[in-house]
């Protein structure tokens, strides 16, 4: 996978919801599992069969539009993550990299000249970045608590793909 690591590979773990879309993985060697991370026996299964060395967790809400209009959905992350956290004793645990969102933030003036940084307090705006949050905090005790080797990114817009058209 790459010049720096050639032998490694990625495996996809994707519930393939409205959002998931296989095809954009087209071109990255990788081996594909359908499932939820909230599926802690798939989950559990899929990191032994493919001995993972290190996990990135994606999972999340493309749109926050839908957690909205279906707030049902908006504590998922939050509990997910805490529970694929609380399967990991420390002396057997992979490192985890939590990619959570800016939003955990709230929102900045438009005409404000002073980015959100790590310190920042979290004012999370919505109940799925609530839920976020919840999931940003509960890594971070895990690490605290249980020595767990875990990274959190707050990031801006981090999935997506882009693509031309020819006319």
């Amino acid at each position: 996978m790459g010049r720096e690591r050639p032998g490694d590979t990625v495996v996809a773990y994707d519930a393939l919801t409205y959002a998931g879309n296989r095809e954009s993985l087209q071109g990255v060697p990788h081996e594909f599992v359908h499932g939820d991370i909230g599926d802690l026996a798939l989950a559990e299964q899929t990191l032994r069969d493919h001995a993972i060395d290190v996990v990135v967790n994606f999972a999340a809400e493309s749109h926050n539009s839908y957690a909205i209009t279906n707030p049902g959905s908006s504590s998922a992350p939050m509990w997910s993550v805490r529970r694929l956290c609380a399967k990991r004793p420390a002396r057997r645990c992979r490192p985890l990299h939590h990619v959570s969102t800016c939003e955990v933030y709230g929102d900045l003036a438009l005409d404000s000249t002073s980015p959100f940084t790590e310190s920042s307090p979290y004012a999370p705006r919505t109940p799925y970045n609530a839920s976020k949050a919840g999931g940003d905090h509960a890594v971070r005790a895990y690490y605290e608590t249980f020595d767990l080797p875990i990274t959190i990114t707050n990031c801006a817009n981090n999935t997506g793909r882009t693509s031309s058209r020819k006319k």
